[in-house]
């Protein structure tokens, strides 16, 4: 999971994008995607957010709407910032990297 450091000098404005993509969930699973694992950090510079994640998989079918739904959410948490997102792979996403929360809304 995405951890913030309190001693992290844009503390503030990275809770509120944390909080805002707590709202994004996973169309076909309908977990949000920060308790799935799927944000593996971000940077902020100027007016300027950036989002790097993943997804389950390099093939994933909901991808573009998954991103849309980031850049839109950030945005309308902190209006006059631009968000741009960054699809990674490595590390690989697995099951790991579900929190405890995510794993009970799967029933697991």
């Amino acid at each position: 999971m995405l951890k913030i450091a309190i001693t992290d000098e844009h503390y503030d404005l990275k809770t509120t994008v944390l909080n805002a993509l707590y709202a994004v969930t996973d169309p076909e699973l309908g977990i949000n995607i920060i308790d799935l694992g799927l944000v593996y950090g971000m940077t902020i510079e100027a007016n300027s957010i950036h989002i790097f994640m993943t997804l389950s998989t390099p093939a994933c079918p909901m991808g573009g709407i998954i991103t849309a739904h980031v850049r839109t959410a950030v945005e309308a948490a902190l209006p006059g910032y631009e968000t741009g997102v960054t699809l990674v792979w490595e590390p690989q996403w697995n099951a790991d990297l579900i929190s405890e929360t995510g794993k009970a809304a799967l029933g697991w």
